[in-house]
């Protein structure tokens, strides 16, 4: 149970009933019942005696309410208050009057609250007027619920309806409490370019239509930190907008979205690149990829739609062909294992957080001093580094060591800092024979492997200071 009782705000237009309606909850006649709008202006609250949830009534007065004595702001600021401060709403509308502009400004209102809201059509004094439920519902939220306040009927469908909600909500705030009580984490970032199947991969994780699917691209605007508990911990999904290029962007929400979704990326403790398989890997996702690889952040690749991929072929070959094509469009995210799997369908889904805990089990075996410098040693002797043709010169190592960036704090991506005879003496093809080499005698999958190089030199410590 909460620690007070649940909040439930009556709100609508004047006189469709909101104080008849207060009172029959209540079970007493508290607000002032009038035919006149506009009678009831200031917030009355109390207990609830027509449902089994324990909740507290708030009556509010006419949004939008237009009084010769000048109290109709007044009036709508106070139920505005209500309505942030409640945790379930009871729309209140005139079923005999039928739609009325004002109703459809208090539905533009509420569809930009928080809370759930329950349609009721009072004044439904017979089952004639429950046929007007079709022209309520494009006010957005349902058919509604036929009522008479004055007489009681439909009065057990909206307690139930309540209760119901209400449930729910206790539901919420006791996964909440489990949730505090949990261990922190990861920080997943879900990104990839528009209609990859990023809402349903994580719809598919939750098991839940907790975000909204669709076909049209862009349809997730924001970066939404989504709860989820595994193995007895409280993670949280980033579920990103669709990355595309800055010319495709329609409108400044777009471009300001995808900024969000780069800053997602950046405190992200691990990224999950979402590719579809079947349209294959794009400039875009690419793109998408070097930003991955340019924060260094851990990266596991989700082929997804890959019932869709040679869905004729044998499973084996499916694979070993999705291995060639992801390996060779994004070479340099080799880091990065990948995991096959249908989004929409569910499949394959159980291995992504297996493969998330391999990642971040792997990266707590970080090199020591010695081994790392005897690797490195090794890996000289054995190729020596060529003549940079510049500077007619080769790059000796002095000696390496490691370090963690502090925030890397969940999966620590370790930096490998080579002290050199001159930094500038580094070819690229050299650079990366040594990542390499590191990789095969101390394979980190899922980790970026960043060298960093610095001149001994007092010209380089000069620059550096």
């Amino acid at each position: 149970m909460p620690t007070s009782p649940f909040q439930v705000a009556i709100v609508g237009r004047p006189n469709v009933g909101k104080s008849a309606l207060f009172n029959r909850l209540a079970g007493r006649r508290i607000a002032i019942v009038h035919n006149q709008p506009g009678v009831t202006r200031d917030r009355i609250a109390a207990p609830c005696q027509a449902t089994e949830t324990s909740c507290e009534l708030v009556d509010t007065g006419g949004i939008c309410a237009v009084n010769k004595d000048g109290f109709s702001n007044a009036v709508t600021f106070e139920a505005r208050i209500a309505m942030e401060s409640s945790d379930l709403i009871v729309f209140v509308v005139d079923a005999r009057a039928g739609i009325n502009p004002i109703d459809e400004e208090v539905a533009q209102l509420l569809r930009k609250s928080n809370p759930n809201v329950i349609l009721v059509m009072n004044k439904a004094d017979s089952a004639d007027h429950d046929n007007t439920a079709s022209d309520f519902a494009r006010l957005g939220f349902g058919s509604g619920i036929p009522t008479s306040a004055e007489h009681g009927r439909g009065m057990n469908i909206l307690t139930e309806t309540i209760d119901e909600e209400l449930s729910k909500l206790e539901m919420r705030e006791q996964e909440e409490t489990n949730l505090d009580d949990l261990k922190d984490g990861l920080k997943i970032a879900v990104v990839g370019k528009p209609n990859a199947g990023k809402s349903s991969l994580i719809n598919a994780i939750l098991k839940d239509d907790r975000t909204i699917v669709s076909d049209v691209a862009g349809t997730t605007r924001d970066a939404v930190d989504i709860p989820y508990v595994w193995a007895n911990e409280k993670h949280n999904l980033i579920d990103t907008a669709g990355l595309r290029k800055r010319s495709s962007m329609e409108d400044s929400i777009e471009v300001f979205s995808a900024m969000r979704s780069e800053r997602s990326i950046r405190r992200a403790d691990i990224c999950l690149l979402v590719v579809d398989l079947a349209a294959g890997v794009a400039a875009q996702d690419r793109k998408i990829a070097r930003l991955i690889q340019q924060e260094k952040k851990p990266c596991l690749i989700i082929a997804n739609k890959f019932d869709l991929f040679h869905p004729e072929g044998q499973k084996a070959a499916r694979l070993e062909a999705a291995e060639d094509h992801l390996r060779r469009e994004l070479f340099f995210l080799d880091y990065a294992p990948f995991v096959c799997v249908s989004a929409m369908k569910g499949h394959a889904i159980q291995h992504i957080f297996k493969t998330i805990t391999r990642i971040r089990d792997n990266a707590q075996k970080i090199i020591g001093t010695g081994p790392l410098n005897r690797l490195l040693q090794d890996s000289f002797i054995k190729n020596p580094p060529p003549e940079h043709k510049r500077h007619r010169k080769r790059m000796k190592l002095f000696y390496a060591t490691t370090a963690v960036n502090d925030r890397y704090q969940a999966i620590p991506v370790p930096e490998y800092v080579l002290f050199v005879n001159d930094k500038h003496l580094i070819v690229e093809s050299f650079q990366n024979y040594l990542i390499n080499q590191i990789k095969d005698k101390h394979p980190t999958d899922g980790l970026p492997i960043p060298l960093s190089f610095r001149s001994r030199s007092k010209k380089d410590r000069f620059e550096r200071s």
